[in-house]
């Protein structure tokens, strides 16, 4: 079974690059405190990479 990871928004994305908000909306967040889960695949992590100091992550067996 796949992995899955629930992210969260926890810092607005106002105020930060055009890139960075662009990835948060390809990711499916757009308000503060919105999560939503995804599978764990190497196109997702670059995403979380890009933008970690926004998100909180955790994973789900």
């Amino acid at each position: 079974m796949a992995k899955k990871l629930k992210i969260t928004l926890v810092k607005s994305e106002i105020g930060h690059k055009r890139t960075h908000r662009r990835v948060l909306r390809s990711l499916g967040l757009r308000k503060r405190n919105q999560t939503v889960e995804k599978f764990d695949t190497p196109i997702i992590r670059g995403m979380i990479n890009k933008v970690n100091y926004l998100l909180h992550v955790e994973t789900i067996e």
